[in-house]
C-alpha cells in the first residue's frame, strides 16, 4: 500500500501550533489577505500565516522552517508596490503587525526602541507630547519594519533623510533562528562591518527584523506649507533645483503635474487650484526662519514663471494640502473609474530631472498612455502614475513596457531603478543593468551566507 508522505510545510504548521495556537491560520480568507500588497503582480496564497508577537516566536518559527526548508515571507501592512510580500514560493507567511510595543523612549538622546508593527502615525500620536516626532513620510498606512525591509522614503527626505539615515541599531532574527543586534544607541561608531545597514533595505531577504531603534528631531518651532503653480513641468524642476543651491532648508517640496493636480483637485476639492504643475512646499524651524524660507522661495518661483505663491503656517490648512498629496494615488484612479494603476519609482540627479520628467511625460503621451507626476522632488524622486484597463488584455502589459521605458530613461540619466519603493519582485530586472554582474555576485553571496536554504522570502531581489 503506497502512502503519502507529509509535505515539510505540514510539519511546520504541526509544530508552529504548538507555540502559536489559534495565531497560526490556514483559513483561505486569511491566506488571501496575504497573497499581494498593493503591486499588479498576480497574487500567491501562502500555505499557512504565522502572527508573531514575540522575538522568541519569529526565532522558533524560522528556525522550524530552516529545518525543513519551508520559505518564509515577512508581512507588515501590505502596503509595498513591488510585490515584496507575495509568497510566490507559498510556505509561511510571518504576519508581524501585532508586534507594535514602543519599548522605551529617550528623550534627551532623541531615540526610541520599537517593534516592527508600529506605524510612523501611532509613533508620532505617542511622541506629541514629548516635543518629538520621526520624520520619514512614506505617504502610507505602513509599519516602520517594512520601511526599513524596504529602506522607505518619502515627503520629508530633502531635510530629513530617508529611513536609512534614522534607524540607529536593529534586532534581527536570521534565518536559523539566531537573534543578532547591531548598532548602538551612539550616534556614530566605527568598528566591524555596518550590519544595520545591510539589512535596511534587504526586504526581508537576509533576516527577519523584529526591534528598531530610531533617531528622533524635535518638533519644529513653526511649519508652513506654500503652494506655487507653474506654466510647465521645466520651469517647476528649475525651481527646486536652483532652491537646492540656494541651500535654502525645505522640509519638503512635492510636485504635481497638471494631471496629477487636476486629479487632485477633483478629488480632494481643492478650490481655488488651477490644474497646472503644482509644487507643494514646507517649511520648518522658528517664526522668523520660516517666513524668510518662504519669501527666499517665492522669489526664486518669479523668476522661473512661478505664479500664486501662497503660504500659511495654519495647521488646517497646511494639514488639508498634505493630506491632498497624500491622497495623490486614489486621486490619480478617480481619472478613470474602474481602471488600475502601475506606479513607476525612478530617482535622478536633481541637474538631470526636468529631463526625465519632461521626457517620461512626452514619451507616455506619444504612446497613448494616461498618466499623473507626483515626486519627491526635492531628492530627484518621481512616481509616475500609469493608468490601464485591466479588461484591456493587453493593458497591463502595456503599462509595464511603459515602466520600462521610465526606469531606463531614468538609468541612462546617472539615475536608480528605485528610489524608495524596493526591488521586489518588480525591479529585479534592472538590477544587473544598474550595478553590474560582479556586483549582484556579491549580493548572492551576502544571501547565501546568511541565508544557506534560501528560505528567507524567495524570489526577491534575484530572478532565481
Amino acid at each position: 500500500m503506497n502512502t503519502i508522505s507529509p509535505r515539510p510545510v505540514d510539519a511546520v504548521i504541526a509544530a508552529a501550533r504548538e507555540f502559536l495556537g489559534e495565531r497560526l491560520s490556514t483559513a483561505q480568507a486569511v491566506r488571501e489577505q496575504h497573497g499581494r500588497g498593493e503591486d499588479q503582480t498576480p497574487p500567491t496564497l501562502p500555505d499557512a500565516v504565522a502572527f508573531a508577537e514575540t522575538t522568541e516566536e519569529v526565532s522558533r518559527l524560522l528556525a522550524l522552517c530552516h529545518h525543513h526548508g519551508v520559505p518564509v515571507t515577512p508581512f507588515g501592512a501590505g502596503t509595498s508596490l513591488e510585490g515584496h510580500v507575495n509568497p510566490v514560493r507559498q510556505g509561511i507567511t510571518l504576519d508581524l503587525s501585532r508586534m507594535t510595543a514602543i519599548r522605551e523612549v529617550n528623550p534627551e538622546d532623541m531615540d526610541c526602541l520599537i517593534e516592527p508593527g508600529v506605524t510612523r502615525h501611532q509613533l508620532n500620536d505617542f511622541l506629541r507630547d514629548q516635543g518629538l516626532f520621526f520624520p520619514v513620510d512614506p505617504g502610507s498606512h505602513c509599519t516602520i519594519g517594512g520601511m526599513c525591509a524596504t529602506r522607505a522614503s518619502g515627503t520629508n527626505a530633502v531635510r530629513y533623510g530617508t529611513i536609512r539615515e534614522n534607524v540607529l541599531g536593529l534586532e534581527v532574527v536570521l534565518a536559523d533562528g539566531r537573534v543578532i543586534e547591531t548598532g548602538s544607541r551612539a550616534r556614530k561608531a566605527a568598528n566591524g562591518y555596518d550590519l544595520t545597514r545591510l539589512m535596511i533595505g534587504s526586504e526581508g531577504t537576509l533576516g527577519v527584523i523584529t526591534r528598531i531603534r530610531l533617531r528622533l528631531h524635535g518638533i519644529p518651532e513653526a511649519m508652513s506649507a506654500a503652494v506655487c503653480q507653474f506654466p510647465d513641468l521645466k520651469s517647476a524642476v528649475e525651481t527646486v533645483i536652483a532652491t537646492s543651491q540656494s541651500g535654502i532648508p525645505v522640509a519638503r517640496i512635492e510636485l504635481l503635474d497638471a494631471d496629477m493636480m487636476e486629479a487632485c483637485v477633483r478629488f480632494s476639492k481643492l478650490e481655488g487650484y488651477k490644474p497646472v504643475t503644482t509644487l507643494f512646499l514646507e517649511f520648518h524651524g522658528s517664526h522668523a526662519a520660516v517666513a524668510e524660507q518662504a519669501a527666499a522661495v517665492e522669489a526664486i518661483a518669479a523668476d522661473y514663471g512661478g505664479e500664486g505663491f501662497a503660504w500659511a503656517t495654519d495647521a488646517e490648512e497646511r494639514n488639508r494640502l498634505w493630506k491632498a498629496r497624500h491622497d495623490a494615488y486614489w486621486a490619480g484612479l478617480a481619472l478613470k473609474p474602474g481602471w488600475r494603476a502601475l506606479t513607476t519609482d525612478v530617482c535622478v540627479p536633481i541637474s538631470r530631472l526636468a529631463e526625465a520628467l519632461v521626457g517620461a511625460k512626452e514619451e507616455a503621451e506619444a504612446l497613448g498612455h494616461t498618466t499623473c507626476i507626483v515626486g519627491h522632488v526635492g531628492d530627484g524622486n518621481f512616481h509616475q502614475m500609469v493608468l490601464f484597463d485591466p479588461d484591456d488584455p493587453e493593458g497591463l502589459e502595456r503599462a509595464w513596457e511603459m515602466d520600462r521605458r521610465i526606469v531606463a530613461r531614468g538609468l541612462a540619466l546617472g539615475g536608480t531603478c528605485s528610489g524608495e519603493h524596493g526591488v521586489g519582485l518588480g525591479k529585479r530586472e534592472f538590477l544587473e543593468q544598474e550595478h553590474g554582474a560582479e556586483a549582484l555576485a556579491v549580493m548572492r553571496g551576502i544571501k547565501n551566507s546568511l541565508d544557506p536554504k534560501g528560505i528567507l522570502n524567495p524570489g526577491k531581489m534575484f530572478r532565481n
